[in-house]
């Protein structure tokens, strides 16, 4: 039976690799007060249709043998935002304002498969969201938290850059020149890493700007600095207004309450748009390095507007990264684990008579923290060894007539050991993030 596209499968080892970076984002956000939530894998149909661009990768979900006339009433969600959303407004009495909260969960888009683009997904979504307002600190603080979970990713060699614009420097910028299509400005702008400069300046030109407006716009999109020297570039430009003025001073202290984070490059980046028409502020889009080809992996912003009950409104500010996006570049790039199983020990057995003691050592070592599994058959130690070196395990396990043993079957070093107190090496006790080529 072959595979069907889009819908990715890890073996034991890549997912291993999945759980390390999940494991480590949940750490991160928590670390920032960020509550965990997962909401339903299904929303209304109407309420997903009704961000137009998206409406032919919905899948709809209907009962296998319902009437032909029966329309399709739910479909699964394509993003985290929409249902959260939906969550906030259905739960805003039992939330605490500004809400925090952080979700990974699977997400379901019918697009054309290809590499780092699938129909089944996941995603890491955090957000701030208020009642009524959100001050702007909070999207500094989000910018932090996610800078750090970037830096922090337990991957090898991997050299991110989190670009950081705002809506209100290139809107204000092009009101500024007296442009009276902002938005469209934008979107045309928001495909320069696709399109030539010249193609760029075209499409501008197509939308009725003049030639010096193009190249003023051109220019602003070429500002990228990791510092706040970008303010005096953008004024050198000549354009006045106040809502650059707005945006410049929000988005110079985003760049300024990140200075501090290492690991990963934050840049003011003034190619950064965002297409989506939602955004009102902030944005963010993050590049790896190492994997130009693969686009941004982590993208998002402040939507002043993320949700209404048509009395409230509930401003936000978040991010959300493609998890297996990511993932799925980095396997195949040669990223794996140090073994596919958890467990960290293999308690031999002598006899299958003694199948009971190697059993209790095991039970003494689970209770300790200590993953480990009992031999399957009572062979000789040697093929009992090859065993454990063929799953991964590190350490076998031996009771004989000197007492217990631990032996690291890396090594071949063998010592004396208390199931009451041996402990292996901290970087044993789960599988590491690492390459193939240094893999032992």
């Amino acid at each position: 039976m072959s595979k069907l596209s889009g819908f990715p499968e890890f073996l034991p080892a890549e997912r291993n690799v999945e759980l390390a970076v999940l494991d480590h984002l949940a750490r991160v956000f928590e670390l920032h007060g960020f509550a965990n939530i997962e909401t339903r894998a299904v929303e209304p149909l109407e309420t997903l249709l009704r961000k137009g661009e998206i409406d032919k990768e919905v899948y709809a979900v209907r009962r296998l043998h319902a009437d032909e006339s029966e329309a399709s009433e739910l479909a699964l969600h394509f993003d985290l935002t929409v249902p959260f959303a939906r969550y906030v407004v259905e739960n805003a009495g039992h939330l605490q304002f500004p809400f925090r909260r952080y979700q990974i969960q699977k997400v379901w888009r019918g697009e054309r498969p290809q590499a780092g683009r699938f129909r089944e997904f996941t995603q890491a979504d955090i957000d701030i969201v208020g009642d009524g307002s959100l001050p702007f600190h909070f999207d500094v603080e989000v910018a932090r938290v996610m800078a750090e979970a970037l830096a922090g990713l337990p991957i090898p060699g991997l050299s991110m850059t989190l670009q950081v614009s705002n809506r209100k420097v290139l809107e204000g910028f092009y009101l500024g020149l007296g442009i009276e299509q902002p938005t469209a400005v934008m979107q045309v702008i928001d495909k320069l890493d696709k399109l030539t400069g010249d193609k760029i300046a075209d499409l501008l030109g197509e939308l009725g700007l003049t030639e010096d407006q193009a190249n003023l716009c051109l220019a602003l999109a070429e500002i990228i600095t990791t510092d706040t020297s970008f303010v005096q570039r953008v004024r050198d430009l000549g354009v006045e207004h106040p809502m650059l003025d707005e945006g410049l001073a929000e988005l110079e202290a985003v760049i300024a309450g990140c200075a501090t984070v290492e690991g990963v490059t934050v840049t003011a980046d003034l190619r950064i748009a965002r297409g989506l028409d939602y955004y009102t502020g902030t944005v963010f889009e993050t590049r790896v390095a190492e994997f130009p080809a693969l686009g941004s992996i982590c993208s998002g912003g402040r939507y002043d507007q993320l949700a209404s009950d048509g009395k409230r409104t509930y401003p936000g500010v978040g991010l959300s990264i493609g998890v297996s996006r990511l993932l799925s570049t980095l396997t195949t790039s040669g990223i794996t684990a140090s073994r596919s199983v958890p467990s960290v020990v293999l308690v031999a057995v002598n006899d299958e008579a003694s199948r009971p003691e190697s059993d209790a050592i095991a039970q003494q070592l689970r209770a300790r923290g200590i993953a480990c599994e009992v031999a399957p058959n009572a062979q000789k130690f040697g093929k009992q060894i090859r065993f454990a070196e063929r799953r991964g395990i590190p350490f076998v396990w031996f009771v004989n007539d000197d007492g217990h043993q631990a032996k690291d079957i890396r090594t071949g070093e063998q010592a004396s050991a208390d199931p009451d107190a041996w402990t292996p090496p901290e970087t044993d006790l789960r599988p590491q993030v690492t390459h193939k080529e240094t893999t032992a």
